[in-house]
This record gives structure tokens, C-alpha cells and sequence, in this order.
């Protein structure tokens, strides 16, 4: 061993790493250290990705647990000198430069590159479950949701993961959709205002949504450079006849279509689509394709309203095609296959993801009885960091309820 002591490893994150798989070696090649695992898989980890990772506290800030360390500060030619595992099973690298890391084998099995590896992570990530017709929507209590975090990371992995949620038991309160909303994390702000409610009005209205007629599937807001992630619908009062809620799994028919055509799959994530949001005070304009895909290629959201579509803006000789495209959607979020009916009543929440659940409302006959729901809108980011945080200390329990 050198003379420099072994470092000492520095938990460079919030999160906790479990130990999986111990590190039964390691060795240094040309231009990495290549470990190996007690399962038989063997690692490389050049030398500036591990440097660069390092989590000792010269690197990392102990406070922030953000990092200090920039790699152009390393000399170009650096290499790891010595490696060790450890008696308590993390890996030691002694550097070129001087400088000592320590890698944990829960960190280093979480975060190394090998195609194994990154397709075992990427695997786990998926957690989007599509669904049909005969979805069972998960549904929670409010005062459970309110006091338990438990029944709280439950709800949110559902939302998360299922797309499509319902809370039950809500007080009579306008105001109570935000109080369960800001139990994630706080609203987004819209031209609508942070809280906004449906109900049929006679003045001028800037939204269909305000009228007692049928609205289409549709995703609320396309108009913005980013839709709004989740969508929360709080009713208060629905005496009236009709105007039950139905929604699609936008995945599901991006998934059926790319693999029943493929071709208008392609037309329908290659080329952006402008939508328009026209009101006396405001001009809202967003373009964007009408699936759209992440970084691995994978639908990531959909964007649907028809009514407020600009005309297609396309190379002519794609203009034929993709009208079909377009066409052989729209046929699908009609498509009973993929659509789910159910009445909201008084008391009752739905939470969905406006990026991926298409919803729509039936008709109903104003002079039947009352219709009053409130609304919010919270983004994605703002879910996804709620479910980690709580991740780190609550262990989910199933307490979701179907209907």
C-alpha cells in the first residue's frame, strides 16, 4: 500500500446505496480499473469517470453534497497507481496526481457502465405500467393520503407509474385541491391562475372546458414549451345529467401504433406540430411533435388538442402521409379498447399525468342540476423529486383500493 492513507468514503449523495453484490477484486488495465464482482460480471471504470466520482470530501462539499472537483483541474495524463478492496469491501484508488478515493460497492454497482449494468438500471427505471379498458384505477383516502407519508408514496407511485389516480373522502372545501396538491409540492401557475374551476359559465370564456359541451381527449395546456406533469380535478358539486370523465393511456396508443404502424409512429414523434392558445390578454404558442420521445427514444409524452391545433406546417410531399398519421391517432383515442368511463362525484379527485392521459368529458345538460370542480396543476419534476425524498425513509405499503 502507499504512503498515503486510504481514503475514507464520503456519502456524496442523499440517498442510500444497498450492498447488492460485493467486489471480489480489482485491477488496473491501459486506461482503467477494471473490477470485478462476486456474480462473475467485471467492470471497467476509466480513470477520469472514477476521478470525477471521487466522494471524499476535497471533491464533494460535506454540506451542499454537490461537487467541487472539476475534471480539467486533473493532469491530462492521470492514471490510478494502486487499487485495493478492502476489508470493508470498498474499492481504494491511490492516483498519479497524489490525490486517494474510496468507492462503496452499493454506489459503484448503481452508477458502473458495462452493458450489463446499464441495462439492468435501465430496466428498473422503467416503471410506466400502460393500460386499457379495464384498468382498475387506484384510489386512496384523503385523510390517509394527508397524514400518513407511507399511504402518501403509494399514491404517488401510482400517479407516477399508472398515470391515472383517484382520491376519495375530500372535504367540501374549494380550496382543498391544493392543500393535497402542495402535500407534493408547490403549484404551477398558469394563465387560468394557480386555482381554477369548471363549471359552466355565460360570459366570455377562454376554454372550451367552460361551455356543457363534450370535450375530446385532449392533454390541457400543449400551448406550453412544457405541458403540465399532473393534473388534479376536485369536484364539489355534479348534479347534473351526463359529463361523465373518460381517459386514454396516451403510451398505450403511441405503443400500438409504433408497432401496428410503425411508419405513421415515426411521421407522428419526427415532425412538431404548432399548438395555439388565442385569448383577448394572452397569445400562448408552443411546437412540438405530437409524441414525443426522451433520450433513449421511448415515448415520454403525448399532446393532444385538436381545437387547439395550428394547421400542419410540413414538407408537402409528407403532407398525405401524415394526415393519415394524424388520422389513424385520433381513430384510437376513440377506440373502446383503450378508454376508461367513470363519473367523478362530489368529494371525489382525480390526478392524472397531463403529459401521457388523454382526458375528456361527455356532454351534459345544464338545466339538469349543478357542476362545480376545482383544479391545479403541479409539473413532473416536482412528483419525481417528492417520490425520491420519500423514497430515502418510507417504505410503500399496498394500500391502494381499486374500482
Amino acid at each position: 500500500m502507499s504512503a498515503v492513507e486510504k481514503a475514507q468514503s464520503f456519502v456524496a449523495d442523499w440517498r442510500s446505496f444497498p450492498f447488492t453484490v460485493a467486489l471480489s477484486g480489482a485491477s488496473v488495465a491501459a486506461d482503467h480499473v477494471s473490477v470485478a464482482w462476486a456474480d462473475g460480471r467485471v467492470s471497467p471504470c476509466h480513470f477520469f469517470w472514477l476521478r470525477d466520482s471521487c466522494p471524499c470530501t476535497e471533491c464533494v462539499h460535506a454540506g451542499t453534497r454537490e461537487q467541487i472537483f472539476e475534471v480539467q483541474d486533473a493532469p491530462a495524463d492521470l492514471h490510478a497507481t494502486w487499487v485495493e478492496v478492502d476489508a470493508d469491501g470498498q474499492l481504494q484508488v491511490q492516483w498519479s496526481d497524489g490525490h486517494a478515493s474510496a468507492y462503496g460497492p452499493g454506489w459503484l454497482r448503481a452508477h458502473v457502465y458495462d452493458d450489463a449494468s446499464r441495462l439492468e438500471r435501465q430496466a428498473a427505471q422503467r416503471t410506466v405500467r400502460p393500460w386499457l379498458q379495464d384498468l382498475q384505477i387506484a384510489s386512496f383516502e384523503y385523510d390517509a393520503v394527508m397524514k400518513d407519508d407511507s399511504v402518501l408514496l403509494a399514491w404517488l407511485h401510482a400517479a407516477r407509474d399508472q398515470g391515472l389516480t383517484r382520491i376519495v373522502g375530500m372535504p367540501d372545501d374549494e380550496d382543498v385541491v391544493s392543500t393535497v396538491a402542495r402535500r407534493i409540492s408547490f403549484l404551477r401557475e398558469t394563465n387560468f391562475g394557480v386555482l381554477w374551476e369548471v363549471r359552466t359559465k355565460v360570459e366570455e370564456v377562454n376554454s372550451n372546458a367552460y361551455t356543457a359541451l363534450e370535450l375530446p381527449h385532449h392533454t390541457d395546456l400543449p400551448t406550453r414549451e412544457q405541458q403540465p406533469g399532473l393534473q388534479f380535478l376536485h369536484c364539489l358539486i355534479n348534479d347534473a345529467t351526463g359529463g361523465d370523465s373518460t381517459f386514454v393511456d396516451g403510451f398505450s396508443i403511441a405503443r400500438a401504433l409504433r408497432e401496428e404502424a410503425p411508419e405513421a409512429f415515426a411521421l407522428l414523434s419526427q415532425y412538431a406540430v404548432e399548438f395555439r392558445n388565442k385569448a383577448s390578454t394572452s397569445d400562448y404558442r408552443a411546437l412540438a411533435p405530437i409524441i414525443g420521445l426522451d433520450a433513449r427514444g421511448e415515448v415520454s409524452e403525448v399532446r393532444v388538442a385538436n381545437w387547439l391545433r395550428a394547421p400542419f406546417d410540413l414538407p408537402a410531399a409528407q403532407m398525405p402521409a401524415y394526415y393519415a398519421a394524424y388520422r389513424q391517432f385520433s381513430v384510437l383515442t376513440r377506440d373502446p379498447r383503450f378508454i376508461v368511463r367513470r363519473r367523478l362525484e362530489a368529494g371525489q379527485m382525480w390526478c392524472f399525468d397531463n403529459r401521457r392521459t388523454l382526458h375528456a368529458r361527455q356532454a351534459f345538460d345544464p338545466a339538469s342540476g349543478l357542476r362545480f370542480l376545482r383544479g391545479c396543476y403541479l409539473d413532473r419534476d416536482e412528483l419525481l423529486s417528492r417520490i425520491r425524498v420519500l423514497e430515502r425513509t418510507v417504505c410503500a405499503s399496498p394500500v391502494a383500493r381499486f374500482a
